[in-house]
């Protein structure tokens, strides 16, 4: 479980003009039932996406007050390292993403030294083979880049 003065970060996902993806959308609505049971900051996380992010939950009825937006993360890395640097006293992060992208999450909090708990949005079937498959890609990807880190470091 998680506290209720967690603080949400939304990752983002494709948008489409100023409205969110699919993805994005279920991501969002995941975030909104989250906010009903938090009282921390909600970050919205994502170049092009942070902002169509923030418009879509003060719409549903999130207080714009609790809103962060961080405009500039291109990666799952970016979107924690930027959300990290923004917020660098947060004790626990509850990160909101896809199911098939838990485990990329994961591995990167976990390199940054970040705490996090994820929470994932589901993946409706018929985004769910692409996304998963995409993801099996991904994820080494992701991997060998956080070994190629630890090697510089």
């Amino acid at each position: 479980m998680f506290r209720k003065e967690s603080t949400i970060l939304v990752l983002g996902s494709k948008v489409r003009g100023a409205q969110p993806g699919h993805v994005l959308r279920w991501r969002l609505e995941h975030a909104l039932e989250l906010s009903r049971h938090t009282t921390g900051p909600i970050v919205v996380s994502g170049k092009g996406e942070a902002y169509v992010m923030d418009d879509w939950l003060i719409r549903h009825g999130v207080d714009y007050r609790r809103l962060i937006v961080e405009p500039e993360a291109t990666s799952t890395n970016e979107n924690i390292e930027n959300a990290h640097a923004l917020l660098p006293y947060t004790q626990e992060w509850l990160v909101v993403t896809s199911d098939f992208h838990k485990l990329r999450t994961l591995a990167w909090a976990r390199h940054l030294g970040v705490p996090i708990r994820v929470s994932s949005a589901v993946t409706k079937p018929p985004f769910r083979v692409n996304n998963f498959v995409r993801e099996c890609f991904a994820l080494p990807h992701s991997l060998l880049r956080i070994a190629w880190r630890r090697l510089l470091a």
